[in-house]
């Protein structure tokens, strides 16, 4: 008997996913652990591997469309077998297809297959609706790109790959060639939350830097040892026992009230190949040294690898983000909403200073770089947290006193 392959349900707040990519087409061998299509949330890239073998009989959905989960998406049995009977049987209501109990029960309007079972319609294919909206907003003729959707369907990524063949004109500057890149859905969503920060918020940064040389000599002691403890590390562990001795920069604001919470959930910013994603670090003032090391390098590899569960992307309460490796002196990181703050770590320098004798000196000063919500937070408590997490960072071997593992 033919079974019937759903969209996954990644974690519990999402509740459509967008399928990028389909790895098997209609009439494909299915073997069990191959991987059958990609998709996003808001916030991550997954990969569909087969949980059963056959053959590809139907797919119900194109590259690019936007899928309620547990949705109906292809079905998978053997050569020539007839799925539409088991379709018809399907829930098509939100309701239905979130309750696992309801997949046996006959649906009050059968599902329409409208494509092929088996064999692909031979002869051109008309642009899907995305396709077709995207070609004119475009100002190109959709029906000239190749398809490559599934049985040839012409989809979004081959208007795409149309423009790129194409030499625009812009009027006053002459003709130019340029390649339109689509925004990923991870990145729109990014766009939208900036936006929406920087257009809600009141925000203003405070710049000060912290003496990084115990922290320095606290990274050798390690490295020594074979402890695999980074600068950003010591950094978070600062950051989550500071914190909560300010409770409005630990905080969300809420329309008309600021929700102060009682565990530090930091939020740490991740570069990867889909654009920034911030996993949280959940109860980080509980965790030793040791244990934020280890899970925030986690967090990280799951964000760049694809497979973070949209539950560990939500639910910070301040975030760090850390773009010193790059030689970044100084910048604005601009806060998470509705996060009340955010830090932004910066380059290590060498800078000059007057020691207890009067004579300059050089030591290495570790740029910090604190946004927080003026609507929230004023700017003297702000200082205050600034102030004492420099010292905090500054005495690192006072702080890390009485660590666990």
């Amino acid at each position: 008997m033919a079974t019937i392959i759903k969209m996954p349900k990644q974690g519990n707040t999402v509740e459509t996913c967008i399928l990028t990519k389909w790895y098997k087409q209609v009439g494909d061998p299915v073997a069990a652990e191959d991987l059958l299509f990609a998709y996003e949330t808001d916030k991550s890239a997954f990969e569909e591997a087969s949980e059963v073998a056959g053959v590809m009989l139907c797919l119900l959905c194109e590259e690019g469309d936007e899928i309620p989960v547990m949705q109906p998406i292809c079905a998978i049995g053997e050569a020539g077998e007839d799925v539409s009977v088991l379709l018809a049987e399907l829930p098509t209501t939100p309701e239905a297809l979130a309750s696992p109990t309801t997949a046996e029960k006959p649906m009050e309007s059968p599902v329409s297959v409208t494509m092929p079972l088996l064999e692909p319609e031979k002869g051109p294919k008309a642009p899907s609706p995305r396709a077709r909206r995207l070609a004119q907003s475009m100002g190109l003729d959709g029906a000239q790109a190749v398809g490559t959707g599934p049985n040839g369907r012409i989809i979004e990524r081959d208007i795409y790959a149309l423009a790129d063949g194409i030499v625009r004109t812009a009027p006053a500057l002459g003709a130019m060639d340029y390649t339109d890149v689509p925004m990923s859905n991870i990145r729109r969503r990014i766009a939208e939350s900036m936006h929406q920060s920087l257009s809600a918020m009141a925000q203003l940064t405070h710049h000060s830097s912290a003496d990084a040389s115990t922290m320095l000599t606290q990274r050798a002691q390690f490295k020594s040892r074979g402890e695999n403890i980074t600068l950003n590390d010591m950094v978070l562990y600062a950051v989550s026992r500071v914190l909560k001795n300010h409770p409005d920069l630990n905080a969300h604001l809420l329309d008309n009230k600021i929700r102060r919470f009682h565990g530090v959930h930091l939020g740490v910013a991740v570069d990867t190949d889909r654009g920034l994603m911030v996993p949280t670090l959940f109860h980080a003032d509980r965790l030793s040294l040791a244990e934020i090391a280890r899970e925030a390098k986690a967090l990280a590899e799951q964000c760049r690898a694809g497979a973070i569960s949209p539950d560990k992307l939500s639910g910070g309460t301040f975030t760090v983000s850390n773009l010193g490796a790059l030689g970044v002196e100084l910048f604005t990181p601009v806060t998470n909403p509705p996060q009340t703050a955010i830090l932004g770590v910066c380059a290590i320098l060498d800078r000059p200073r007057r020691d207890p004798n009067g004579f300059l000196q050089i030591y290495p000063a570790l740029g910090l770089s604190l946004t927080y919500d003026h609507r929230a937070v004023d700017g003297a408590p702000a200082s205050r947290f600034l102030k004492e997490l420099c010292e905090a960072i500054s005495q690192m071997d006072k702080l890390l006193d009485g660590r666990e593992g």
